[in-house]
């Protein structure tokens, strides 16, 4: 695929699982972080394509680091994906209040994260 993807999730597993579905997928050039201001970093850095952000995060949250991302980012703005383990919807209001251009929820299957990624290509 040729894109740039950064995951930005706090749990070591979760991370490893996603980066493993995602290149099995054809994504080749996958960044992680750890925490919301470590993702807000790397984006800007980085430049990546896509963003793969949890919600519940250390420090600051999904909302707020998709929030800081979007005030950031210039003209190549990445798409940004929310995942959270919630099955609530007032997390996908807050994530489209935040600038996310999708939402997820958080499940061992994770094709619809895959599916909304291509999408959003």
């Amino acid at each position: 695929m040729g894109k740039k993807l950064l995951i930005i999730d706090d749990n070591e597993q979760d991370r490893k699982i996603m980066k493993r579905f995602l290149a099995k997928a054809g994504f080749e050039d996958i960044i992680i972080a750890e925490t919301g201001e470590l993702g807000v970093e790397k984006a800007a850095c980085e430049k990546p394509d896509i963003i793969v952000l949890d919600t519940l995060l250390p420090g600051i949250s999904g909302f707020e680091a998709c929030r800081r991302i979007r005030e950031a980012s210039g003209p190549d703005k990445p798409k940004i994906i929310i995942m959270t383990g919630n099955v609530d919807a007032i997390d996908a209001v807050e994530a489209r209040k935040a600038g996310a251009d999708d939402y997820c929820v958080k499940t061992s299957d994770h094709t619809p994260l895959l599916e909304a990624a291509k999408k959003l290509l």
